[in-house]
C-alpha cells in the first residue's frame, strides 16, 4: 500500500473521530487491513486470520531456535 494511501486514510479518520486518538487508531488499522484484503481477493475475515496463522507460525519457529 502506497504511504500517500495511508496518509489519506489518517486524515480521513481524523476528521471522522477528532479528539479521539485511540479509536482513530483503531478505524485506521481496520481501513488499512480491509484495503489490503481487498488486494489480496479474500475477505477481511480470512486476511486476518491469515495473518494471524502466519504470526503464530513465526513465532513457535523463533522458539524452537533457541
Amino acid at each position: 500500500m502506497k504511504k500517500t494511501r495511508i496518509e489519506e486514510i489518517k486524515r480521513e479518520v481524523e476528521k471522522e473521530f477528532p479528539g479521539d486518538f485511540a479509536l482513530q487508531q483503531v478505524h485506521i488499522a481496520r481501513k488499512l487491513l480491509s484495503e489490503e484484503a481487498e488486494e489480496k481477493g479474500v475477505s477481511l475475515w480470512e486476511y486476518v486470520k491469515n495473518k494471524s496463522k502466519l504470526h503464530a507460525s513465526l513465532n513457535d519457529s523463533k522458539s524452537s531456535n533457541s
